[in-house]
């Protein structure tokens, strides 16, 4: 793994898209921080993060999109498929270099809090605590990005893929109040993502009677708790679906200034789960 990530961190600056994405996050922190604490003379740091939040849509997506993709379509992915180097390795390897290239600005973010304190009040604490929080987010969207990256051999359509995902879980909030919530609505669609959970776990391991078990199970046991307690599936579409905005814990240290040490295990288990599904997307194309 060790090897891996050497290669891969190099060859973000070899090719300048390392200094790119640098300079890039660098300098709208840089300009947010001087409006919003300089200028506008807010103690808190978090306020400047949760601004540029919306930046990481764009860079996110550069700095991944050759992940995998580029393997792919040179068809060098064949070597690391063949090697005796584990997939967790090469995935981790990969992942490692780009979560490395994104903390680089990140450690330049932390001098901002010392530099409003040297110029009056600031909230060390909190500032550091969302600096994790926003870290572990972009961590997780790192994540995201190298799997759909694995999905493709195009650069082009593995960032634009990345960007409209990114994009649907910004505007998820939103999005979600337009769902129907009573209990016969939010069955059809747990009943939906079940069949959508069936798919992905086909497309993965290949073995259709599990998915359509597990399928048919949870829906006899959706069925049953529907007929049972109807009540129950009052709003419980929405709740569910509401659980997976990832930007919420960021927003609370934002907001409220309250480190949420679940909410940084909810970043480390997605992005986990990510890279899980990376290696099964990976693992599938070796036997295919």
């Amino acid at each position: 793994m060790r090897a891996i990530y050497k290669r891969e961190l190099k060859s973000y600056f070899y090719s300048m898209t390392g200094y790119v994405f640098i300079a890039f996050v660098t300098m709208f922190i840089g300009i947010y921080f001087m409006a919003t604490n300089m200028l506008g003379g807010y103690p808190y740091f978090s306020y400047t993060l949760g601004a540029i939040l919306i930046i990481l849509l764009i860079a996110i997506p550069v700095l991944t999109m050759k992940s995998m993709s580029e393997e792919h379509h040179s068809r060098t992915d064949q070597l690391l498929l063949t090697s005796p180097v584990s997939l967790w390795s090469v995935v981790m390897g990969k992942y490692l270099s780009m979560v490395t290239v994104f903390a680089i600005p990140m450690a330049i973010s932390c001098l901002c809090p010392l530099i409003i304190k040297a110029g009056g009040t600031a909230y060390l604490a909190e500032d550091y605590g969302a600096i994790l929080t926003f870290f572990l987010l972009g961590c997780v969207y790192i994540a995201i990005g190298l799997f759909i990256s694995s999905l493709t051999e195009s650069q082009l359509i593995a960032a634009a893929g990345t960007f409209g995902v990114l994009l649907l879980l910004t505007l998820w909030p939103n999005l979600i109040s337009f769902i129907p919530t009573s209990a016969r609505d939010s069955l059809i669609g747990l009943l939906l993502l079940l069949t959508l959970l069936a798919f992905v776990l086909y497309r993965l391991t290949g073995c259709a009677p599990l998915s359509l078990g597990l399928e048919a199970a949870g829906a006899a046991a959706l069925a049953a708790v529907y007929f049972y307690k109807k009540s129950l599936f009052d709003r419980a579409l929405t709740h569910l679906l509401g659980k997976i905005v990832l930007a919420d814990v960021f927003n609370t240290v934002v907001n409220d200034h309250i480190l949420d040490l679940g909410g940084l295990l909810y970043y480390v288990s997605a992005a986990f789960i990510m890279l899980f599904l990376t290696v099964q997307t990976i693992e599938k194309r070796r036997w295919s």
